[in-house]
């Protein structure tokens, strides 16, 4: 398939779930430095432990200054609801610690008047801050024209065959983003309508594929028809 058809067959499917989930308005859900450290908090864990591991953080701290003073071991326990938080815990202090010398001030408000490139060059520059935080940061609080792929865009992306098997989620930011207009908004829709649908149809596990709004236009479910014609779908 070529990259006009890809181009082609992503819009259409961004235009499919528009129908089916609604355009949303984009909103930030946090501070931006707030949305950083949650962000850095929540890989590879769920929503609950990271909201957990971020208020115990700063109930016990109680400022973004004293949390880049604090001792390794106590911040590591404070956090210890999000996974890996002997990984977390350096990567946070080196955050802050890196922000406030910069900047004199524990905020990431400046992100806003930056290019997007620069800003992306600026966030991926972080200790433990790749793409997918860098993304999701500069879309949600500062409307930047960039695609967050998390797990849920990933799957549904690699399903539909908008990407290919061995693409890397990393790797799909720059892919799926070139399919898409360099509109926030867009890209905000986009992304958040792919993580709902990964969460609610196009799950890891038994997918519900009768009732995906995407089955014929999806590589996976004409794939599975063709090799079983049996398949009990949930």
């Amino acid at each position: 398939m070529t990259t006009l058809d890809q181009s082609g067959k992503t819009r259409l499917v961004h235009e499919l779930l528009n129908q089916q989930y609604g355009i949303q308005a984009i909103r930030g859900r946090l501070e931006p430095l707030h949305e950083l450290i949650a962000t850095v908090l929540s890989h590879r864990t769920t929503h609950a432990n990271e909201v957990t591991a971020f208020r115990t953080m700063m109930e016990r701290f109680g400022s973004w200054e004293a949390i880049r003073d604090a001792p390794v071991e106590e911040l590591t326990a404070a956090i210890q609801t999000a996974n890996y938080p002997e990984v977390k815990a350096p990567y946070i202090k080196q955050i802050l610690s890196r922000i406030i010398a910069e900047r004199g001030d524990a905020n990431i408000d400046f992100l806003r008047d930056m290019t997007t490139e620069d800003a992306m060059a600026w966030l991926n520059a972080l200790p433990g801050v790749g793409p997918k935080t860098s993304t999701l940061l500069l879309l949600f609080n500062f409307q930047k024209p960039v695609l967050p792929v998390d797990t849920h865009v990933h799957r549904v992306s690699q399903r539909l065959g908008l990407i290919g098997p061995k693409v890397s989620a990393e790797k799909a930011h720059a892919i799926l983003l070139a399919y898409l207009p360099q509109d926030a908004t867009v890209l905000f829709n986009f992304h958040r309508h792919f993580y709902w649908h990964g969460q609610r149809v196009c799950t890891w596990s038994y997918p519900k594929c009768p009732q995906c709004v995407l089955k014929t236009q999806c590589d996976y479910f004409q794939g599975e028809n063709k090799r079983n014609t049996n398949r009990t779908y949930v």
